[in-house]
């Protein structure tokens, strides 16, 4: 059977030394996130993941959800009752707005959250996870009427949200959406169409499900131009709060699906449901980004959360293994062989898995700091720069978090050997779990051309060059101190990469494009493999800090740096392939004919 331990003493660790939050006490809703109360919150939630949620996790996938005659849908033993404990810990609400009835704290600690419930069970946090970017997008988005309406029940926990985009002729491609919003006289509008693929889409874990729907208004302009964005609840809301009648949405089906099979991903029919507009008419994919953004860091964080448990189980099971000897002599003397973790390929995949997971632990959470900077710094030119660095990481974290969650997941299945191919074990699972992540909100190579087609770009370059700068002033920095030398040479490297396949992209994606489209999987992981140095490089500065002030805890801080070392002596180096690919440009990729394949 699998296990799950919260991580949270390396959650503390970044979040107090590296992320350093409480520098941040002057803004709202940082005061109350003192090192005491980021610690019992993370505890409570690390209780929550490992006794709560981890507990039902097989037995949800095993069981999965099933529909009913009159399109209910039930979840598996266990869930509504976890979910129930989930809404009353406060947990939904934990950085939601105070006006209505959120804690306001920093988004640097739902996403630790967010860590702790994918890397438990990730079907069960899809659950909350959509209604956290629903609130967002409704947050930013709608009327101060649908918000006092809607957010406070949601941001309890009393109703969930979904986000509802893809119909079956189209994903991607949204402006080819046939789902319409006729206009009525009372300022509502009648959508009518079918969304596949929504995940949550029906369940019984709450009284109220809050579906965001992208449909278009008749007349309105062709294409992407013309989607506009409703809020549809499942049962119409009284003026006094309570629910009133069944709206004219239902569960079609729900979709038999590879893993994650304890959420309900549903076929949703909309048969002239009565919805409301978000936002402006036309402008419905502004405000669904908001969504599909939050949607986006989140589903990277899923990536990591399967990660690390997987990583979390391999290490377990190669101390338990005994196979074989140490190609140095036996270890265990007494035994009749060693365990698998003293041959140097089990410990080349346990440290790879290790190396990622602490370094992208520290990326996920310094990025949800720039998300709270983008929005309550009161100083202009900060928000921006956070604004900008928190675009040009949104698509890397999605992606190359996801990529290396599944890669990960299939490497710890590996250590287990033909145990882990058997259900058990619990391995196949994470890995079957972890194969969506790289597919919906958008898939990777859209994440890819999302980044060199519009990030890079944008306004001139001028994120990555902010991001370029910081970097600099990172190395600055940490080269006042000699110990840092054997991790600042190696990052400098690891930049000339990142600076040259930037520059490359810069002189020739325009004269054709195809040379973005081939080289954008190779950037967005040159980027990825840059930021997570990055994150090492302050993890780095960080130990050495704390082992300079006698910490009580040296062996924490030590195996920071070895394992730094690790990440420096043997990932970061794949920058430079990385590149070789971006420079290659599209001739190898489009040269052979269509019908040749």
């Amino acid at each position: 059977m699998p296990t799950y331990r919260a991580p949270v003493k390396d959650m503390t660790f970044i979040i107090n030394e590296v992320v350093r939050l409480q520098n941040y006490a002057n803004l709202p809703g940082f005061e109350d996130a003192t090192p005491d109360i980021i610690q019992a919150i993370l505890e409570e939630g690390g209780k929550l993941a490992e006794e709560v949620l981890q507990p039902i996790n097989q037995s949800g996938d095993a069981e999965g959800c099933t529909r009913h005659d009159d399109g209910s849908v039930t979840t598996p033993k266990g869930f509504k009752e976890a979910f129930k404990l989930y809404a009353e810990g406060g947990w939904m609400g934990l950085s939601a707005a105070t006006e209505y009835g959120g804690q306001g704290l920093p988004h640097v600690l739902s996403s630790a959250m967010e860590e702790l419930g994918c890397g438990a069970n990730l079907a069960f946090n899809m659950y909350p996870g959509l209604t956290h970017g629903a609130i967002a997008a409704i947050s930013l988005a709608a009327s101060d009427e649908l918000k006092e309406k809607y957010l406070p029940k949601m941001i309890a926990g009393d109703w969930t949200g979904t986000m509802n985009l893809t119909e079956p002729h189209c994903g991607t491609d949204l402006g080819m959406m046939r789902s319409k919003a006729e206009p009525q006289s009372d300022g509502s509008y009648k959508i009518t169409g079918t969304k596949i693929f929504i995940s949550a889409g029906e369940h019984d874990l709450t009284e109220n499900i809050i579906h965001l729907v992208l449909a278009k208004i008749p007349g309105g302009p062709e294409g992407i131009k013309g989607v506009s964005l409703f809020l549809v609840p499942k049962f119409m809301v009284n003026g006094d709060g309570s629910l009133g009648e069944r709206n004219g949405v239902a569960c079609g089906s729900i979709e038999e699906k590879m893993g994650i099979h304890a959420n309900s991903t549903c076929v949703l029919n909309y048969d002239g449901a009565t919805g409301w507009l978000v936002g402006e008419e036309h402008k419905g994919m502004r405000a669904m980004f908001i969504m599909m953004n939050a949607a986006r860091l989140g589903v990277g964080i899923q990536g990591l959360g399967l990660s690390e448990v997987a990583y979390q189980n391999a290490v377990d099971y190669a101390n338990d293994r005994l196979q074989g000897r140490a190609l140095t002599g036996p270890v265990n003397e007494d035994g009749p062989a060693d365990p698998i973790i003293v041959h140097p390929d089990v410990r080349r995949m346990l440290m790879d898995l290790r190396a990622f997971n602490e370094g992208a632990r520290a990326l996920a959470l310094w990025t949800a700091l720039q998300g709270d900077l983008m929005h309550k710094s009161p100083d202009e030119a900060e928000r921006q720069r956070a604004s900008d660095l928190m675009g040009l990481m949104t698509p890397v974290i999605k992606g190359v978090f996801t990529d290396a969650g599944y890669a990960n997941a299939t490497t710890a299945q590996q250590c287990y050997g033909g145990h882990g191919y058997i259900k058990e074990w619990g391995m196949e699972q994470f890995v079957r779990d972890a194969r969506i992540t790289q597919i919906y909100e958008g898939t990777n190579g859209i994440q890819a051309m999302d980044l060199v087609g519009r990030k890079l770009p944008r306004d001139g370059g001028r994120a990555v060059r902010e991001y370029f700068a910081l970097l600099q002033s990172v190395l600055e920095d940490a080269g006042a101190d000699e110990r840092m030398a054997e991790f600042i040479a190696p990052m400098q490297a690891a930049i000339a990469d990142l600076q040259g396949a930037s520059m490359w992209l810069m002189q020739n994606a325009m004269q054709d494009p195809n040379h973005a489209g081939a080289g954008a999987t190779a950037y967005m992981h040159l980027l990825g493999l840059v930021a997570l140095g990055h994150m090492w490089i302050l993890i780095v500065k960080a130990a050495h800090e704390a082992l300079d002030g006698g910490t009580e805890d040296p062996d924490f801080y030590n195996n920071k740096l070895i394992t730094a070392r690790y990440f420096f002596a043997r990932m970061l180096p794949d920058t430079a392939a990385d590149r070789r690919k971006v420079e290659a440009g599209a001739a190898p990729v489009m040269a052979l004919a269509a019908n040749a394949f």
